[in-house]
């Protein structure tokens, strides 16, 4: 079994800056990568970035709407990911989920059996 639990969301103003954890746990050598995802009601799930947690290299993927301002990165000892959310926009308020995937090339495949239950991030303007 594998446990996905996210942290970091809050209430942040329109500028500030917001670091959400995704720390696995159970049989981690199943999880070969991590997808954040944003959900907003009424809207398909959309995937927001996603690393490889098993290269040395730390392959990484950002979605274009959030180049420039949002960043993932990884503490592999602690078997945690991280997404850095910079400049927060109103419109990056969502609830945030991390899923347990691969990457098939540059592409990231989720993984249906690992989410976790996700953190909301909400911006004000």
């Amino acid at each position: 079994q594998v446990q996905l639990v996210e942290s970091g969301g809050g209430l942040v103003q329109a500028g500030e800056s917001l670091t959400l954890s995704c720390a696995a746990t159970g049989d981690t050598n199943k999880i070969h990568a991590i997808g954040w995802y944003r959900q907003v009601p009424g809207k398909p799930r959309e995937l927001v970035a996603a690393i490889d947690a098993t290269d040395i290299w730390g392959t990484t993927y950002i979605a274009d709407s959030w180049k420039g301002r949002f960043t993932i990165s990884r503490d592999s000892a602690k078997d945690t990911v991280f997404l850095h959310m910079n400049s927060v926009k109103p419109e990056d308020t969502a609830l945030y989920v991390c899923n347990g995937g691969i990457f098939n090339g540059p592409t990231y495949l989720d993984g249906s059996a690992y989410w976790g239950q996700g953190t909301q991030v909400t911006v004000s303007s």
